[in-house]
């Protein structure tokens, strides 16, 4: 069986965040009430709460970037990820760092995106050929 992750977390705007991750991201609407609101994140359900969204801080080295921390993430397959990249770039979205070959020729390459939800919420996405590579070393 697989299992599936559930993450709550604050948003400023359920409205901005209705059509971020409903309209641009394309994640299905869940229940709600008038202080939240679930969607299926790419399988997994995320639960966005009003409130004051977590600090973040530009703390986590990776190859050579310096990433947001913490920050929420999905693994896509590669098709799916290019799909999705071009979707952001044409909804306007501007990326903290921009679709990128991340580990080339290493075991676990990986394409990666960060981008920040209408509430500053950071978000990773993934994407792998193989996903027998997610956990290569």
């Amino acid at each position: 069986m697989q299992s599936l992750f559930h993450l709550a977390y604050h948003v400023t705007d359920l409205d901005a965040a209705r059509r971020f991750y409903g309209g641009v991201l394309g994640c299905e609407e869940g229940r709600s009430t008038e202080t939240w609101v679930d969607f299926d994140f790419f399988g997994h359900q995320i639960s966005l709460h009003l409130g004051t969204p977590f600090p973040v801080t530009r703390t986590g080295r990776v190859g050579d970037h310096l990433v947001m921390m913490p920050h929420l993430g999905v693994v896509l397959p590669l098709d799916a990820w290019l799909a999705l990249a071009e979707r952001l770039a044409q909804a306007g979205i501007a990326f903290d760092i921009p679709p990128v070959i991340r580990f080339a020729g290493e075991p676990g390459e990986q394409r990666t995106m960060f981008f920040f939800d209408p509430s500053g919420n950071p978000i990773e996405v993934k994407g792998f050929k193989d996903f027998d590579s997610v956990f290569a070393r």
